[in-house]
């Protein structure tokens, strides 16, 4: 697929995959037209104390594309995009905490904005591309498949809103509309997501600081499916066919522990710290076992994941020593 000569919509562009996305297309496709929209941060934070926005301008250094700070909850801001004619709009921006309880700017967030960014795409005669979540089937069995969800928190709730909604669109309308549930990612330009950052990265500063790797206890039976960057880049790109609109699952489609990362971790790293187990404060509203259902992404996309979890931590640790460096040691 020739995406030079195309203009592409990457809302939430200055997050973790959005920014991911925008260099992809800038490196593998110079002569795209590549927007990034973006609710930088502020400072503002919600109840709990975390961010409202993880946007981040470092996550675009070196980007060379056009970028537009608003927000997707704002007609004003909206307004600005009707300036360009997109022919795909990747829609990563969310509210994507789910520790945040406030159900009403969830849902305004994540499911209005939605409606009004399809009604946008319809408009502009443009592929939408948009982030669902493994969260929509909180405590369902593994391994998760689409069509059996049961989402445990508001945030899983708003995202199978989404899903909802994208289905209805894509009976009264012919608008390429492909929902990409994502499992638990990890990789570079996920630092500035704080707290919510994956455990590899988190354990990784740990082991980096000298400490004891801290666990919850039972963390070689808490399993999770955790996908690279590269491989939700892909399933991204892959999802551009317009005769494939549908919701996919995208993970591994193997599940693996808390104690493998850490495991892996100090093998590639060269320690051998003694790991601190902690009692789970999560008991009752903790996913313990996640596994994607890929077999359907496999089919419809074409979508294969290609790096095991020693793979991705091997490619992400030049970057999580980076970040050590010269953010977490130099405050």
């Amino acid at each position: 697929m020739n995406f030079n000569g195309k203009t592409i919509l990457i809302t939430g562009g200055a997050g973790f995959i959005g920014s991911n996305l925008a260099f992809w297309f800038q490196e593998n496709f110079p002569e795209a037209r590549v927007v990034v929209f973006d609710l930088f941060r502020t400072g503002e934070t919600f109840a709990n104390g975390n961010l409202r926005s993880f946007g981040h301008y470092k996550n675009l250094k070196g980007f060379t594309g056009e970028i537009i700070a608003g927000d997707i909850t704002d007609p004003e801001d909206l307004e600005r995009l009707r300036d360009f004619r997109f022919d795909y709009i990747f829609h990563e921006a969310a509210i994507s905490d789910t520790t945040v309880q406030d159900q009403n700017i969830m849902m305004r967030t994540n499911l209005n904005a939605f409606k009004d960014l399809l009604q946008m795409a319809k408009e502009m005669g443009a592929a939408m591309i948009y982030a669902s979540s493994g969260a929509t089937y909180g405590n369902a069995p593994a391994p998760q498949t689409v069509g059996r969800e049961d989402p445990a928190n508001i945030y899983g709730f708003s995202k199978l809103a989404m899903d909802h909604l994208a289905y209805q669109w894509m009976k009264k309308s012919d608008l390429p509309i492909v929902g990409l549930r994502y499992f638990n990612v990890y990789g570079p330009r996920e630092y500035y997501k704080n707290k919510t950052a994956s455990m590899v990265l988190q354990f990784g500063h740990q082991i980096l600081s000298g400490q004891s790797p801290r666990l919850f206890e039972g963390s070689d039976k808490i399993l999770r499916d955790f996908v690279y960057i590269d491989d939700v880049i892909q399933a991204n790109i892959k999802a551009c066919n317009p005769k494939r609109s549908g919701v996919y699952n995208v993970g591994t489609g193997k599940a693996r522990s808390f104690q493998d990362i850490v495991d892996i971790l100090q093998e590639q790293l060269g320690t051998n710290l003694p790991c601190e187990y902690i009692p789970n404060p999560y008991l009752g509203q903790y996913q313990f076992f996640t596994q994607a259902d890929i077999e359907p992404t496999r089919e419809s996309l074409g979508y294969e994941p290609e790096v095991t979890l020693e793979e991705g931590i091997r490619r992400y640790l030049p970057e999580i020593k980076r970040l050590y460096e010269d953010e977490v040691t130099s405050r």
